[in-house]
C-alpha cells in the first residue's frame, strides 16, 4: 500500500519563501570576505557536496574547498524549488543557476592572459541543493519558513 502526500497551496508557498530566502543568503555568503568562516555553516558533517566532479564532505570539507578558491561573484538567473514528501516541514530540492565569476573579472588579469582564457571571465553554472529541515532549530509556527542546512550539494559549470 502507497500513501500519497499532498502538497497545499500554502505548503508550496512556504517551501518557494524558504528556497528564496536560502538562494540569496547562500550567495550571498559565498561571494562575502567571510565566505571561508560563513559558507560552511550551511553544511554538517553528514553533508556532501560534488564540486563540478570534486566531492567533498562534511563542513570541514566545504572549508576546505572554498579557501583554495579565488573570490567569487554570483548572478543567479532562477531557481526553482520542489518539496519533497516525508517529514513535515518537508525536505526541499533546490535548483539554481546563473553566472559566477572567480577573481577579479578581466579587468583584473594581467596582460599577458590570452584573450580566450577562462580565467576572470563568468561562466554559466547549475546547481542542485537538497536542503533537510534542522532537528536543532526552534520548532516553527504554522506559515513560518522552517530552518533548513544543505544535506547534499552538486555544483557543475555548464558547457
Amino acid at each position: 500500500m502507497t500513501t500519497t502526500t499532498t502538497f497545499t497551496r500554502n505548503d508550496i508557498e512556504i517551501a518557494t519563501r524558504a528556497a528564496d530566502a536560502f538562494t540569496r543568503l547562500y550567495y550571498t555568503t559565498y561571494d562575502s570576505p567571510t565566505r571561508v568562516d560563513d559558507l560552511p555553516k550551511f553544511y554538517r558533517s553528514s553533508s556532501t557536496l560534488t564540486w563540478n566532479g570534486n566531492p567533498c564532505q562534511g563542513v570541514e570539507g566545504v572549508k576546505k574547498l572554498i579557501q583554495d578558491m579565488p573570490s567569487t561573484k554570483h548572478e543567479v538567473q532562477s531557481y526553482d524549488c520542489h518539496p519533497i514528501p516525508g517529514s513535515q516541514p518537508p525536505s526541499l530540492l533546490v535548483t539554481v543557476s546563473g553566472n559566477v565569476t572567480h577573481g577579479r573579472g578581466p579587468a583584473g588579469n594581467p596582460a599577458s592572459t590570452p584573450i580566450k582564457s577562462v580565467d576572470g571571465q563568468p561562466r554559466v553554472f547549475f546547481q542542485s541543493f537538497m536542503l533537510v529541515p534542522d532537528p536543532t532549530a526552534p520548532i516553527v509556527k504554522a506559515g513560518e519558513v522552517a530552518k533548513y542546512y544543505v544535506d547534499a550539494d552538486a555544483m557543475r559549470f555548464v558547457g
